[in-house]
């Protein structure tokens, strides 16, 4: 299926009291763009989000954004590290032992010590397991939405094309109208301009003026590379740079048959046919 480089994606893991919140966004890049925003706790990460990333997608400008937010409704519990603790009363009584005169500690004091009260906090090593599960959802949510995105881009792709056909039918029978009509309208100045009616200069003439007029090859190639977008949409995959290359080669056709028109709606069906290869372009750059 088509997928558009345009997508969102948020996932979180619940951890005590934080909550680990993985958010991805993309949107259209000629390549693929990766920007991380990691909370410092989380960095080590990096690597592993990177290459799940690369692994998955092929072009787009993601951010990542990953930190751990804490919740309102927890509260803090206060625990002691028992096992300083216990250090600390040995060390004191060895110091009292050589010093007994020496003041003994203040609850206030043990309390103060560095890493008395224990860190109720979580470290990297309980959040790597989560990492690997919470990313796979995040992408997985990310490429359903880059592809909910790219079928509404297909299915107006297509609407396009029905209307290009369109137009490209009303051109095919107009051309033997015209030479038909300057036939006539060349065949009546020289009447009026001669007694005498030259027919091979006016055989000679119609047929330089079909040559300008011609544009068989033009409406064929148009039909051609129709063909060819629908194909890679139905395909699907990675299509957008080759989507974008036949958008250029339908335009250059679109030209070619602007410049060879030779009345007024022949002129307003090349304008409308480059218009609407030009709203198709426009949804190009958005596919990956």
């Amino acid at each position: 299926m088509i997928h558009s480089m345009t997508g969102y994606a948020v996932q979180t893991r619940e951890l005590g009291r934080v909550a680990l919140h993985l958010e991805l966004r993309s949107v259209n890049s000629r390549f693929l763009d990766l920007a991380f925003r990691i909370a410092d706790e989380l960095r080590q990460s990096e690597p592993q989000l990177r290459e799940a990333l690369t692994g998955r997608l092929s072009r787009g400008k993601v951010e990542c954004r990953f930190h751990l937010q804490g919740k309102e409704s927890a509260t803090a519990e206060l625990v002691l590290n028992g096992g300083l603790l216990g250090q600390l009363k040995a060390v004191e009584a060895a110091v009292r032992a050589e010093l007994p005169a020496a003041a003994p500690l203040s609850v206030g004091e043990i309390l103060r010590w560095p890493g008395m009260l224990g860190d109720d906090g979580v470290g990297f090593e309980q959040i790597q397991p989560q990492i690997a599960p919470l990313l796979a959802a995040a992408l997985e949510d990310l490429v359903a939405s880059r592809r909910r995105e790219g079928e509404k881009l297909a299915d107006m792709i297509r609407g396009r094309i029905a209307h290009m056909r369109d137009l490209v039918a009303r051109v095919q029978p107009r051309v033997p109208a015209l030479v038909a009509e300057y036939q006539e309208k060349l065949a009546q100045r020289l009447r009026d301009a001669s007694a005498t009616l030259d027919d091979d200069r006016i055989r000679l003439e119609v047929g330089l003026f079909a040559q300008r007029v011609d544009v068989a090859e033009e409406l064929s190639r148009l039909s051609t590379h129709l063909d060819e977008v629908e194909r890679i949409l139905k395909s699907g995959g990675t299509a957008g740079k080759r989507l974008d290359f036949l958008m250029q080669e339908l335009n250059r056709e679109a030209n070619t048959l602007g410049s060879k028109a030779m009345a007024a709606d022949m002129t307003a069906i090349a304008v409308e046919l480059k218009l609407a290869i030009e709203q198709m372009r426009e949804q190009v750059q958005n596919i990956e």
